[in-house]
C-alpha cells in the first residue's frame, strides 16, 4: 500500500517563497524533499501544491451559453491582447468587468473565471498582461519570471487601458470594474489608483498599495484574504488604516484557515471550496451593486 502524501504549511509557504519571491525551481525542490522526507516524495507533493491548468474548466470554453473571442486593444506603448466573453443569452449592454490573471499569465483558469462572470451578466475581459513579451508562454515558470521582468508602470497604465476599452466597447454599458488574483489583486488595486473612471475593483489576496496612493481611489474596494497568507497580510493593517482616514468605501473579508490561492481550484492543496464560493457570491453582488 502507498503512504499517504501529507502536505504542511510549511510545505505551502515553501511553494508562496518559490512562486513570488526569489526561490528557483531547484532550490524550491531541494528544500521540499528536505521537508518531504525523500526527493521521490516532493515530486509527488509538487502536483498537489502548484496549480494544474489540465484540469476540467468550471466552464468549458465550449459551453454554448457564451461566445468569446481573442481581441485586441490599443495598450501603453502597444497592442494588447485579451479574453473576451458574453453570454449568447444576455440582452442589452453589459457591465464590463476585466478579469486580471496571477503571475503566470493569461492561462486556461483565468479564461474560465472569465466565462463564470460571462454567466453572470458581464462583459468579462481577461488581458494578457504579457502580450508585449509575446503573449503568455505554455511554461509557467517562464510566465513567471516574465512577469517579474514587467515594469509596473506599464502594466498598470495597460490596466487602465483594458477598463476604458470595456467601457467604450459597443456590448457595454459604459462603466467597467476590475477583478484580480494575486499578482493580477495587486494590479486591480493599482488600476483604482490610476483610473478614476473604474467603478469598483476586486482583490483577491492582492499586495496593498501605499498608503500616500489611497486617496486618489475612487471605486468602491472588495478585499479578500487568506487567513494563513502572512506574506500579504503583513500589508493590511497600515492599507485600512488609511482607507479608513480617506473615508474610502470598501469591504475587507479574511477567510479564516485558508492559504494564499484558496480561489484557484487548479491546485488541489491550496484550494478552498467554501471560502471560494462564499467569496465568489460576495464579487458578483458587489460588481452587480456597483456596475448595473
Amino acid at each position: 500500500m502507498s503512504e499517504r502524501i501529507v502536505i504542511t504549511q510549511d510545505m505551502i509557504r515553501l511553494y508562496d517563497e518559490y512562486t513570488h519571491l526569489t526561490l528557483d525551481r531547484r532550490g524550491f525542490m531541494e528544500k521540499l524533499a528536505k521537508l518531504a522526507g525523500s526527493s521521490a516524495a516532493a515530486a509527488a507533493i509538487v502536483p498537489l501544491i502548484e496549480a494544474g491548468q489540465a484540469k476540467a474548466a468550471i466552464i468549458e470554453p465550449t459551453d454554448d451559453r457564451i461566445e468569446a473571442s481573442m481581441v485586441e486593444f490599443p495598450g501603453s506603448g502597444g497592442t494588447l491582447k485579451g479574453y473576451l466573453v458574453r453570454a449568447k443569452a444576455a440582452a442589452g449592454p453589459l457591465p464590463g468587468v476585466m478579469v486580471i490573471h496571477e503571475n503566470r499569465g493569461l492561462n486556461g483558469h483565468i479564461e474560465d473565471v472569465a466565462r463564470r462572470l460571462a454567466l453572470e451578466g458581464f462583459l468579462a475581459l481577461a488581458p494578457d498582461f504579457l502580450s508585449p513579451a509575446g503573449g503568455t508562454p505554455a511554461d509557467e515558470d517562464k510566465a513567471r519570471d516574465l512577469i517579474a521582468s514587467i515594469d509596473r508602470v506599464k502594466a498598470v497604465r495597460n490596466a487602465v487601458a483594458a477598463a476604458t476599452f470595456l467601457r467604450d466597447h459597443d456590448g457595454g454599458n459604459g462603466k467597467s470594474g476590475s477583478v484580480g488574483f494575486c499578482w493580477g489583486g495587486g494590479l486591480s488595486l493599482q488600476t483604482a489608483v490610476a483610473d478614476p473612471g473604474l467603478g469598483a475593483a476586486v482583490a483577491y489576496y492582492g499586495a496593498q498599495p501605499a498608503a500616500e496612493q489611497v486617496e486618489a481611489i475612487k471605486a468602491p474596494l472588495l478585499l479578500h484574504y487568506a487567513g494563513l497568507d502572512d506574506r500579504i497580510n503583513a500589508g493590511i493593517p497600515v492599507f485600512e488604516a488609511a482607507l479608513k482616514a480617506a473615508g474610502k468605501s470598501y469591504e475587507l473579508h479574511m477567510y479564516e484557515g485558508v492559504n494564499h490561492a484558496f480561489n484557484n481550484d487548479t491546485s488541489t492543496a491550496r484550494y478552498d471550496k467554501p471560502a471560494s464560493d462564499l467569496a465568489w457570491m460576495r464579487t458578483v453582488g458587489f460588481l452587480k451593486r456597483h456596475l448595473t
